[in-house]
């Protein structure tokens, strides 16, 4: 090979090895979203929610986790099929994330199942948040083959203590949403 002509591959390297780093950093971050709902998986949020927590332990700055568990769905997925409580599902996430800050995170932890870390948020606000929220879910009505499905929603929430693992918090803001289930249902 001729100078020029290993010039000429090695640029033809540099540009195959730029479109392969483009393409491993593309799949780094779907590998962190819920492709179907466009949210962070159980993968990200936990990664999100460590972050929060170094953040929260650093500076002392007030956050809260959010633990929503759908109520009612598994009865749209019996009766009208998966691809319908999929489309419940889509909408419910859509409705989160439009009625959360943009600085506040929402993910997707399985199944019917929502955690968000809220930003800036004392014990008080973020429950009076978990209380609205609950409310805005219930007022989903998603018209799906001649049918409104919808479902309720109960929230329970936790504030970030550092001292905890990510794994630990979503387990304590899951039993505050156990809590806030038993009251709802009297």
């Amino acid at each position: 090979m001729s100078a020029d002509e290993l010039r000429a591959e090695i640029v033809r390297l540099r540009e195959a090895l730029i479109r392969a780093e483009w393409q491993i950093a593309e799949m780094e971050e779907r590998a962190d979203v819920d492709s179907m709902l466009d949210v962070l998986n159980r993968r990200g949020f936990e990664r999100e929610l460590g972050r929060a927590l170094a953040f929260v332990k650093r500076y002392g700055t007030p956050a809260a986790l959010m633990f929503v568990d759908l109520d009612g769905f598994k009865s749209v997925n019996d009766q009208h099929g998966h691809a319908a409580g999929d489309a419940l599902l889509r909408a419910v996430a859509g409705n989160l994330v439009r009625n959360l800050r943009a600085s506040d995170v929402v993910g997707r932890l399985g199944g019917d199942e929502f955690g968000a870390i809220l930003w800036n948020a004392q014990p008080p606000q973020a429950a009076a948040k978990a209380r609205s929220l609950e409310l805005t879910v219930e007022k989903v009505a998603l018209s799906y083959n001649g049918a409104t499905l919808g479902c309720g929603a109960s929230a329970g929430v936790v504030a970030l203590d550092p001292a905890l693992t990510p794994v630990q918090m979503i387990g304590a803001a899951d039993k505050a949403m156990y809590t806030r289930k038993r009251e709802r249902r009297g």
